[in-house]
């Protein structure tokens, strides 16, 4: 990539978050027209508009914004790798919070610290498990793992260590007394368990036989806030799921639950590490970040959960 592309995004990310060239050039230390004339180039460079003038307020184009989200997750992937090179000759220690979701927290990056903890003992770990999206700055949290779309937000670094793939399953005998689907329509003969809070049921990424990948809305008999008794509830038999590799892999193993739709698996969740962006970043950041960058490059539950017919990633 020439150098030249990247001249600009920082001063337009910066004159986005604070509504005016003025306030981009207090955060660089540098001139408001050199920010304007930075944009300027920008703009020109990209053959669109980015910005909406006047002489009293600053706001985006419609194309502006959608570059600007571009931006910020490149930026914050850029500000991470220097961040974790930069710490990797010192020794981890101190107190270090981490904020993990529950049941994927639980199962698949807890046994990574617990490693982690026993290989350096000047570290002290506070591990805190929640599904709520927790302020890192405010609420003093140094890492966190979170599932689903980021905050767009200059001060948090983020570096993705997995792509979440789910699939369509049921226990062999639920199947066996009600039928196997043969394709998306027919799951709506079917119970059909759900994941959902505050009345709204979570919709399913299904692919369809031309490959088009879509939302389905689920029709769901029971409903459920959290995945580990939606795994409950479909190997007692109350009907079909939709569920992610991690949580359905053992059940998978062992002949308990099947998939149905042969081609019912897919990347639908981008699971990332957060942390707040500083000059030199924490060696007990980087020691986590970097062990659960190299663990989740080949999950084990992956290995486990393949299909017939269904290649593994």
């Amino acid at each position: 990539m020439e150098s030249a592309n990247l001249q600009g995004i920082v001063a337009f990310a910066h004159a986005v978050e604070a509504g005016s060239f003025t306030g981009a050039g207090a955060r660089l230390h540098v001139t408001k027209s050199a920010v304007g004339k930075s944009i300027a180039q920008l703009e020109q460079r990209l053959g669109v508009r980015l910005l909406n003038r006047t002489t009293r307020s600053l706001s985006p184009t419609s194309e502006g914004l959608s570059y600007y989200e571009a931006c910020v997750r490149a930026l914050a992937e850029i500000e991470a790798a220097q961040s974790l090179l930069a710490s990797r000759k010192q020794v981890p220690s101190g107190r270090l919070r981490v904020d993990l979701p529950l049941a994927f927290g639980r199962r698949c990056v807890a046994p990574v610290l617990f490693d982690i903890s026993k290989k350096f003992p000047d570290l002290t770990m506070e591990i805190s498990f929640n599904d709520r999206r927790v302020d890192l700055i405010e609420e003093g949290i140094d890492l966190a793992v979170r599932m689903g779309d980021l905050d767009d937000s200059l001060s948090i670094a983020a570096r993705r260590i997995y792509a979440q793939r789910s699939a369509i399953c049921a226990a062999p005998a639920y199947l066996d007394a009600h039928g196997r689907p043969l394709s998306i329509e027919d799951l709506a003969r079917h119970s059909l368990i759900g994941y959902g809070r505050d009345g709204t049921v979570h919709p399913w990424t299904v692919r369809h036989v031309d490959g088009r990948l879509e939302k389905f809305a689920p029709k769901a008999r029971l409903v459920l806030g959290h995945g580990e008794p939606m795994l409950d509830a479909v190997l007692a038999g109350c009907g079909i799921v939709y569920l992610p590799t991690w949580l359905t892999a053992d059940s998978i193993r062992r002949g308990e639950l099947e998939m149905v739709l042969s081609d019912s698996l897919v990347e639908n969740t981008v699971v990332h590490a957060i942390w707040p962006v500083t000059r030199n970043l924490a060696p007990k950041v980087r020691v986590v970040v970097d062990a659960l960058i190299e663990h989740f490059s080949a999950p084990p539950w992956d290995a486990a959960w393949v299909p017939p017919d269904c290649p593994a990633r």
